[in-house]
């Protein structure tokens, strides 16, 4: 039998009870598109898991159904074990010391990835698809009456321009936003909101489309246009940055020296956004696929196959959703310094003082309106961060310095 010439690496960083689920939807979804079939492509999933996150045990993720393995190549399974093998494996080789495999496999979601990315080399995948465990091959839009859905070929899409590209990264729709609909009024008006949002997020953030999100009931739709079209558009560099997602998201591996690795201040999210500001000199596509993101784990009946002709609002005015937005703004406020000392180091004292201003003045609205969490912390994360900003900057930097000792390791490979 001829050798298969593409080999594909999938990876999921999951440790959700659902994930089974799916990871079915999407053997299901490959099987339809024709991929599986292919004799010339190697489909290879890396599933790195957390036991911690909700309280999962392994077979939560190794259990997978005879039917569903049999159209698969091969499956890794990367948790605490195999990582520590892993280590113990380049200390002996004199690649790293102890220390600099922790900065590579430390826990969180850095660490997550970049023991998937690590293990997609060291299998030698040409490419490497990250698809996230809450969301789905599936892209919606709508008209007045009804949400109309329609089924994404999220693997063939990327295989057709990675090819081209250093990366590419594919759309949103669904819950992106963690940001919930949200009624004005004169003790929280929406310039106070504006004001709040603007301070803690990322430059990528829009203040209008996230009103138009958020008067959707914190819904996005996909773009007809982008559905209908076979084009990629290259992705331009904003504030240093060319940013891209960390799922839907596909890394072309042919080069292991030209691949940057994940990073994030500890306790922060950002991973993304921090391996955007590493492609300067790479090709970066956004290619037309979607996936619909299932952020408040509202629609898992979706991967049974019942298609909501309406959904849902999320209101800020129940715990679980004021949760996940304070959730969000800690994670956005632990790594937004970095991000503007990496970005504009010219401005960076300016920038700060400028949040420190904004969120210290409508921190009282804040928390009145949503009477829960205490989001005088956010403050207080946006001091500890800034304090902390040169110490995580030559962390970010000598974690790629790190990372290029793997690559050199294996591209000296026999």
């Amino acid at each position: 039998m001829k050798k298969k010439e593409t080999k594909v690496g999938i990876g999921f960083a999951t440790g959700r009870k659902s994930f089974q689920n799916v990871l079915r939807t999407n053997i299901h979804s490959w099987s339809e598109s024709g991929i599986v079939e292919d004799k010339m492509i190697s489909l290879n999933i890396f599933i790195a898991y957390d036991l911690t996150y909700q309280k999962t045990i392994i077979t939560d993720y190794t259990n997978i159904a005879p039917g569903l393995v049999e159209q698969i190549d091969s499956f890794t399974m990367i948790g605490n074990h195999s990582i520590e093998e892993e280590t113990e494996y380049l200390i002996k080789g004199n690649v790293l010391t102890r220390r600099e495999a922790q900065m590579i496999f430390n826990k969180g979601y850095a660490g997550q990835r970049n023991a998937i990315l690590y293990n997609a080399i060291k299998h030698k995948m040409n490419y490497l698809i990250f698809m996230d465990d809450d969301e789905y091959p599936l892209a919606v839009t709508h008209n007045n009456k009804t949400a109309i859905w329609s089924g994404q070929d999220i693997l063939s899409t990327h295989l057709g321009y990675i090819k081209g590209a250093d990366v590419t990264h594919g759309h949103h729709c669904g819950y992106i936003s963690p940001v919930p609909y949200m009624e004005f009024n004169d003790d929280m008006t929406e310039s106070d909101f504006r004001m709040f949002i603007e301070a803690i997020s990322n430059d990528i953030l829009n203040w209008d489309s996230l009103k138009s999100i958020m008067n959707n009931g914190g819904v996005t739709y996909a773009d007809t246009d982008i559905l209908k079209t076979d084009d990629a558009v290259e992705v331009e560099e904003m504030n240093k940055a060319k940013f891209i997602s960390g799922g839907n998201l596909c890394i072309n591996l042919t080069d292991p020296l030209r691949v940057f690795p994940f990073y994030n201040p500890p306790g922060a999210r950002g991973e993304d956004t921090f391996l955007s500001v590493c492609f300067s000199e790479r090709k970066v596509l956004r290619v037309p696929c979607y996936t619909f993101h299932d952020g408040f784990s509202k629609y898992n009946y979706l991967l049974d196959g019942v298609l909501p002709r309406k959904l849902k609002f999320i209101r800020g005015d129940n715990s679980q959703i004021i949760d996940r937005f304070y959730k969000a703004c800690l994670g956005w406020i632990r790594y937004k310094p970095l991000l503007l000392y990496l970005t504009q180091p010219e401005s960076y004292d300016q920038k700060i003082e400028e949040m420190r201003r904004k969120i210290t003045e409508v921190l009282p609205k804040i928390n009145t309106y949503f009477q829960g969490p205490d989001f005088n912390i956010v403050l207080r994360e946006l001091e500890e961060y800034n304090k902390n900003v040169e110490k995580h900057y030559k962390s970010f930097k000598e974690t790629q310095l790190v990372w290029s000792k793997i690559m050199n390791h294996f591209a000296n490979r026999k």
